[in-house]
């Protein structure tokens, strides 16, 4: 079922959201050779927290047994997403990708942003750079009488057009009083099908493109999502509300 957001709890959700930007840009500041991924989602949980806030993936996951255990998700080269911060440390050339959600006043917001870590290679570039710009083609199609697989196709179009591959597993979602809402949005598919987007939708549109072939895998630790040709992966996520018949990015 699709939930509907009144302009109250748009506010709310745009509230959550903004947590999230800011430690995308804080933890962004920090991205560098030489520095943890648990050094990280300490500084972004410490950030949230001090914000009355929730972390909204720690303790995340169907499995009791195996919840997620941190507050971000730190994805290095091939790894997609879901990534799990721990004592590595990031190396000159690699591509971090870095996904966070929060938790406030009982909705959530949910973001993500690729970043290079020091210098890194002509085609890791291009890869940060078009699956950024697919982010924004997708949004420019969350149009209300618009319909779902309108965001998805604009998405795929765009990345494959410049030679890259949309993981076809994972997806994008609704989002509110739950951090995983319907409707499901994939990065890929045919315009003009799937569900017709409406005022008051709130969505987490988030393109996760690979350099080389589009298959994934999960690593042994039950959570990291790897390319299973080991080529490396981008990822970019806004949260989104329908307003006005137009999009409007919360995580701005």
């Amino acid at each position: 079922m699709v939930w509907i957001k009144t302009k109250r709890e748009i506010d709310v959700i745009q509230e959550s959201s903004r947590i999230v930007a800011e430690v995308l840009r804080l933890v962004g500041a920090h991205v560098r050779p030489g520095v943890t991924t648990l050094e990280l989602d300490q500084l972004a949980e410490e950030y949230i927290r001090a914000n009355d806030a929730q972390p909204a993936f720690k303790g995340y996951g169907s499995l009791k047994t195996n919840q997620f255990p941190a507050t971000l998700c730190t994805s290095v080269d091939e790894e997609v997403v879901h990534g799990i911060p721990s004592k590595r440390t990031l190396r000159e050339g690699e591509i971090l990708s870095v996904d966070v959600g929060v938790k406030k006043n009982g909705y959530f917001g949910d973001g993500a942003k690729s970043f290079a870590v020091g210098h890194i290679s002509a085609d890791k570039q291009r890869l940060l750079r078009v699956t950024e710009e697919s982010l924004y083609r997708g949004i420019e199609q969350a149009v209300a009488g618009k319909m779902v697989h309108d965001i998805s196709a604009a998405v795929q179009e765009h990345v494959e057009r410049n030679g890259f591959s949309v993981v076809r597993e994972l997806v994008g979602h609704g989002i509110g009083k739950e951090l995983h809402e319907e409707p499901q949005i994939p990065n890929f598919g045919k315009a003009g099908t799937g569900m017709k987007l409406k005022e008051g939708m709130t969505l987490a549109v988030e393109p996760m493109v690979n350099l080389g072939d589009w298959r994934v895998r999960v690593a042994a630790d039950g959570w990291t999502v790897i390319t299973e040709d080991g080529s490396p992966s981008a990822h970019f996520e806004h949260t989104v509300a329908i307003v006005d018949g137009k999009p409007e990015i919360l995580t701005q």
